[in-house]
């Protein structure tokens, strides 16, 4: 996928103004834990609250919101007049870089009652200014990190309905990219398809991981330089966001031929996805147990060791949201979480195949697998008959 170069003061806007649903599920949140109150820096947590991402360099800034509702920004001057439009309260405490940001940092917790508290913080706050901060003024700061995504777990009905045109756009994208991948193309090339038929089908932005060969051994691939071989096994996990929601499907083919031990690995993945979402069919909740059904068939099957991830995670606005879909996490899933359901066996420098659904929990207490239309049966491409 290309990426466009963001220019030096560039900054996003992801919304128009703050979401106030989300702001006051926030505020509940917040005193739910036991928190004063939460800073959130520029990332997509702070897009998704207030429509607006300035950009995020090593100055601090971010937004304090406190247990009362309330709200303000601290900021360099560089910042200060962007965000003040963005914020309907204009409160926003400005710093320059000849003074530095202690001053005005210690001023803006003290007219908000916040010295001596604890304060949250989400994932994208840089630790050494929270260290500098901490040594300088009487607070204490602590992980909040999955706070923000807990606001947004339970998807509504517009935004589920968003959900499922992202993946429509997905599925129908691959559909049109299949037939025209073939030996010699490289990594980047596959990306540069797909990711178009999604821009074309309406997608906001779209992206893809092209894994080939030897590469689809690694889970996480992070290169798009091989050519295509006969008999390859082709890794595709890619995403496309539509209305601020995102898709996320993994499918793995092979390119021409297939040998007897990629044809065994992949009908074991794909019990084991089946094996999950029976589970899921069958009434169970309890995340542990789902991710039991599927590890259990890919461990039975003597690839247990090779089965390195977790078996899924939350999806939303985010890639990765809450819930992650794994055996510590000890919860039920609920009407309105969203998540994917991705087994894999990953040997490096050999070959992997991962199998990746979006599903989404129902109101009615039931689920949907919303990537259920792009097949999951074993396929071999790039060939006149396939």
């Amino acid at each position: 996928m290309k990426r466009q170069r963001q220019k030096k003061h560039a900054c996003v806007r992801t919304g128009v103004g703050m979401n106030q649903i989300y702001f006051d599920r926030l505020v509940k949140e917040i005193e739910r834990q036991g928190l004063d109150a939460m800073l959130i820096a520029p990332s997509p947590d702070l897009g998704f609250l207030i429509g607006h991402v300035p950009l995020f360099c090593l100055r601090f800034q971010g937004l304090f919101v406190t247990r009362e509702g309330d709200c303000f920004y601290v900021c360099n001057l560089l910042t200060a007049d962007e965000m003040r439009e963005v914020l309907p309260n204009k409160k926003v405490y400005s710093w320059f870089d000849g003074d530095g940001f202690i001053e005005t940092t210690r001023q803006a917790l003290s007219e908000h009652g916040l010295i001596g508290k604890t304060i949250g913080v989400s994932s994208a706050v840089r630790a050494f200014n929270l260290l500098e901060i901490m040594e300088k003024i009487d607070v204490r700061f602590v992980s909040a990190r999955e706070l923000c995504a807990e606001i947004r777990i339970r998807k509504t009905p517009e935004e589920a309905s968003h959900m499922n045109r992202a993946v429509q756009i997905a599925v129908e994208a691959m559909e049109r990219t299949i037939p025209q991948i073939r030996a010699g193309l490289y990594e980047k090339d596959v990306q540069d398809i797909l990711v178009g038929h999604m821009r074309a089908l309406g997608a906001e932005a779209g992206s893809a991981m092209v894994a080939s060969g030897p590469n689809s051994g690694f889970a996480h691939y992070n290169s798009n330089t091989r050519q295509l071989q006969k008999g390859d096994t082709v890794l595709i996990d890619y995403a496309c966001v539509y209305r601020g929601m995102l898709s996320d499907i993994t499918r793995t083919f092979f390119l021409e031929e297939h040998g007897e031990r990629q044809k065994e690995v992949y009908e074991l993945v794909k019990k084991s996805v089946l094996a999950a979402e029976q589970a899921l069919a069958d009434g169970e909740r309890w995340i542990p147990a789902i991710d039991r059904a599927a590890r259990r068939v890919i461990e039975e099957g003597g690839y247990g060791t090779y089965f390195t991830t977790r078996l899924g995670h939350g999806l939303g606005y985010m890639p990765h949201e809450s819930p992650d879909i794994k055996q510590n996490n000890e919860r039920y899933l609920e009407p309105g979480m969203a998540f994917t359901i991705e087994p894999g066996i990953y040997m490096p420098d050999e070959f992997g195949v991962r199998i990746e659904d979006c599903l989404i929990m129902t109101p009615e207490g039931g689920f949907s697998i919303l990537s259920g239309g792009l097949s999951k049966d074993c396929r071999v491409i790039g060939r006149a008959e396939a």
